[in-house]
């Protein structure tokens, strides 16, 4: 299923001049999908090209697209084009494909079906039913495990299979969205308190995306894996490490995690991503090979993706002084140490029904060198963050705005962004008063 094909061909330019800027996040070859409104209307699917977005509703009454993969891409949420599976989204790619590349006969009807991408407002993609977090950063689980115990710092399961624990869908929110800080329970010197956290962090991973349905109790397996996935994007998965550290024994993340999940709005689809696939990483010296229902010739050879992640803060008195944000974070994707496939394959095993839209999270996109520490749990563990001005950072303050880019890269191909995943930190609300 993963093979190149006409959209991908570097050669093809949009007839939209923005689209072909160097280093622009949405050229031709990417075409995410997402759901916007904007001018009053009720929101619609759409696709990023340059700095427009193709309104898909008005390009489908237009008679520019057409088929059942476009109606289900132009409605309000992407759930019936993911539960079409991939073959729709392909389908729908080389149609939106050919609309705008350079040659079009069509290009003087669609313009009036662009829309400024500044006046676009962004919604959710899609209604999300589940929502499950994973840990597939060998780096970041030893980095922390090793303050608990320094001679075991890895779950004992971490490399027979892709750690995860169900979150909390209903507080998904897309980019922009401001993070309320939690009140919460957290142990100090003095004893138990409650009160605004005053470890809140982010958490820089990979939004994946699903596509398809499996019935109650039919896993999928490794061949089949891929096919599931409709598309990523960029995920914040906000953590309260202070509250995190209360109640993790012995059930796992609950509060610290449950306020906020910031996305990105744009689904970058599978398709798009297929000229950026790479090798599974290796595997650490001593570690056996995944068990074979985890393990496929096509993930060790194809399973990876070669993604440059960062995360820039931006402070309130960078902000005053006109600053550009600071960077704290520069990681690689491919140094994860389980692919999007195992874990789609591994929450299957069981029988699990994946659905239409539900959300996987990656987990901290760690690696292994200092810059790629990917929340500020592991960066602080050199000390506090520096910072232009003289600021310094243990954990965000009220004010502090983090925000988190993309890029997928490899040699010959053309790059494509994910579009920003920013959110603002906002102060924790004033506990009700008894009545």
């Amino acid at each position: 299923m993963d093979v190149h094909d006409f959209t991908h061909d570097p050669q093809r330019r949009a007839w939209i001049a923005s689209a072909n800027a160097p280093g622009g996040e949405f050229p031709l070859q990417n075409l995410p999908l997402g759901v916007f409104s904007g001018d009053g209307g009720a929101p619609r699917g759409g696709v990023a090209i340059g700095d427009r977005v193709l309104d898909l509703r008005a390009a489908l009454e237009a008679g520019l697209i057409e088929g059942e993969a476009a109606e289900a891409a132009a409605e309000p949420g992407l759930n019936r084009l993911m539960a079409m599976g991939r073959p729709a989204s392909r389908a729908l790619r080389h149609a939106v494909s050919a609309l705008l590349a350079e040659g079009s006969e069509a290009a003087g009807r669609a313009e009036a079906a662009l829309v400024p991408m500044e006046r676009a407002r962004m919604h959710p993609p899609c209604a999300i039913a589940n929502f499950t977090d994973f840990m597939v950063s060998r780096d970041h689980s030893m980095r922390l495990g090793a303050l608990k115990d320094p001679e075991a710092p890895l779950p004992p399961a971490f490399d027979s299979l892709p750690i995860a624990y169900h979150s909390r869908a209903s507080s998904v929110r897309i980019s922009g969205a401001e993070v309320v800080r939690p009140n919460g329970q957290w142990r100090r010197k003095d004893g138990v308190h409650f009160g605004p956290t005053e470890a809140l962090d982010y958490e820089l991973e990979m939004a994946v995306w699903i596509a398809g349905e499996n019935a109650l109790g039919t896993p999928v397996p490794m061949a089949r894996a891929p096919e599931r996935i409709f598309g990523f994007g960029l995920l914040n998965d906000w953590s309260a490490r202070d509250i995190q550290r209360w109640e993790m024994p012995p059930l796992g993340p609950f509060l610290a995690k449950s306020l906020l999940t910031t996305v990105s709005p744009w689904v970058v689809t599978a398709e798009a991503m297929i000229p950026f696939r790479v090798p599974a990483a290796a595997r650490a010296e001593g570690v056996p090979p995944p068990l074979p229902h985890l393990d496929s010739p096509a993930n060790r050879e194809r399973g990876g993706m070669s993604v440059a992640l960062e995360v820039f803060l931006l402070t309130p008195a960078m902000r005053a002084a006109g600053a550009a944000p600071a960077r704290l974070t520069a990681t690689e994707f491919a140094w994860m140490a389980w692919t999007p496939a195992q874990m789609v394959a591994h929450h299957a095993s069981n029988g699990c029904n994946l659905l239409p839209g539900d959300l996987l999270g990656t987990g901290t996109c760690s690696g292994p060198t200092e810059e790629s520490r990917a929340c500020l749990a592991e960066i602080i563990l050199s000390g506090p963050v520096g910072l232009p001005g003289g600021e310094t950072r243990r954990f965000l303050l009220d004010g502090d705005e983090v925000i988190l880019r993309g890029r997928a890269h490899a040699p010959g191909a053309v790059s494509i962004g994910f579009g920003e995943c920013r959110g603002t930190v906002t102060p924790a609300p004033d506990w009700p008063a008894d009545e």
